[in-house]
């Protein structure tokens, strides 16, 4: 019997219970990061086996994101092995909510909990989806994102976020953002912004969330007025 860690979520794995093997969804320009929710629209047939197998076990997808962008789940891309490269770093999501719907799609909710570094690419699973040795360890840290410290110039993130919304003619709601903690703000606008999918990456793979808010600050500064680019910037330390 494994003995519970005072406050922690019952639901939140471990280090030790993450899975080694881990089915990966690939989306260019979908972003999750451990702490933040992403709602998902399943409705391919090789998907749908893979959250039914995973709701059977762990509960728990890899989000990951084609090394070319523009296409869903990689289609058409270059290929390893025969299937679309992606990126070797990743964030687990675990499945925490899920509807059917009359037309045959799956609508879920997925959190993040922690990157991942691909190890090597294994024989699709027998639904189709693909599937891959993961490697959580360098990443530790992100299983204690509630308690991590952050560093953010509030200010200047305001201002940046604000010549952002307005070169493009977005509107938010602007008391909940300034009510929001900074982790938990820095994590929503880097998933939720319409960065590129380079962008979302060097996001996903900076070193801690201080590093994660200098970057978020450099991308909207350098978008505030014109689209996103697919380069990103020499990454934030």
């Amino acid at each position: 019997m494994t003995e519970r860690v005072p406050g922690r979520n019952p639901f939140e794995p471990s280090l030790e219970q993450l899975p080694e093997t881990l089915p990966i969804f690939p989306l260019s320009g979908v972003l999750l990061l451990p702490g933040g929710k992403l709602p998902l629209n399943v409705f391919e047939p090789r998907y749908l086996a893979m959250i039914f197998d995973a709701l059977a076990g762990h509960r728990m997808i890899g989000m990951v994101q084609p090394v070319q962008p523009g296409g869903f789940a990689g289609d058409g891309l270059p290929t390893e092995n025969g299937r679309p490269k992606v990126h070797k770093v990743g964030c687990a999501g675990r499945i925490v909510s899920f509807n059917e719907t009359e037309d045959g799609r799956l609508l879920l909710a997925l959190s993040g909990v922690c990157r991942f570094d691909i190890v090597r690419e294994l024989d699709p699973a027998h639904g189709g989806y693909r599937r891959v040795s993961s490697l959580f360890s360098p990443y530790r840290a992100d299983l204690d994102h509630a308690d991590e410290q952050i560093e953010l110039d509030r200010e200047r993130l305001m201002a940046a976020l604000a010549a952002f919304f307005r070169g493009r003619n977005l509107s938010t709601d602007w008391d909940a953002v300034k009510q929001a903690a900074d982790a938990n703000l820095v994590t929503s606008l880097s998933m939720v912004l319409p960065f590129g999918p380079a962008e979302k990456q060097a996001l996903l793979e900076a070193a801690d969330s201080t590093a994660r808010a200098k970057l978020l600050v450099a991308f909207l500064e350098m978008n505030a007025f014109g689209p996103a680019g697919e380069t990103p910037p020499k990454r934030a330390n």
